[in-house]
């Protein structure tokens, strides 16, 4: 189960350019929630608040409980616009889920067993291709990361997305391939050796 993050939030009477900075100088970010067969919500978030959650690792993968008005609304992150020299988040984006609803999203890769695997014993490389998948998943059980694990791979083996063992409801985006996600491969030393060799 995805860990729900709660975030509180205020309406927002007004949408527009200027209701929105006036929200910035109150020390508020603007936000919408939409989605869900219901009509779009304009929140805004306390930006202390909503800075922190932003930089913990997973931010769109997450959910979130927002209560606006002590009404709970589960939402997923879309969209974060920034500040284009500050960094600072300007405006979010967050779409309501329920438990049917699947969505796609980025997760990272994390890559684990490296000491069992022959290739990379003998000083080989390995060659992350895809640090992040794009998943189906249901809104209610989104992976933090995929973990694969190099156990019995050797220089010039690949690591498919076929030998990847998904969670339960989680699909891949990309289903006309079997897509590399990382390589094994020899480090210079070793080509030469074998070049040589042959």
């Amino acid at each position: 189960m995805t860990k729900i993050i709660p975030l509180g939030a205020e309406t927002r009477e007004r949408a527009g350019k200027g209701t929105a900075r006036q929200t910035r100088r109150d020390g508020r970010i603007p936000a919408v929630i939409y989605g869900g067969k219901q009509a779009p919500l304009t929140i805004s978030l306390e930006k202390f608040e909503f800075t922190r959650v932003l930089h913990q690792p997973g931010f769109f993968t997450h959910l979130f409980e927002v209560t606006v008005d002590g009404a709970a609304h589960r939402v997923l992150p879309r969209d974060v616009q920034f500040h284009p020299v500050t960094d600072v988040p300007l405006h979010v984006d967050f779409l309501r889920v329920s438990s049917d609803t699947r969505t796609n999203v980025q997760v990272p890769v994390e890559f684990v067993d490296q000491d069992k695997s022959a290739g990379l014993k003998r000083g080989g490389v390995l060659n992350i291709v895809r640090h992040e998948l794009e998943l189906s998943c249901p809104a209610d059980n989104i992976p933090e990361h995929i973990t694969i694990s190099c156990e019995g791979f050797d220089v010039g083996d690949s690591i498919h997305i076929s030998s990847v063992k998904l969670p339960e409801g989680v699909t891949s985006t990309i289903t006309d391939r079997d897509f590399t996600i990382a390589t094994i491969v020899a480090p210079s030393g070793l080509k030469s050796e074998e070049g040589a060799a042959s």
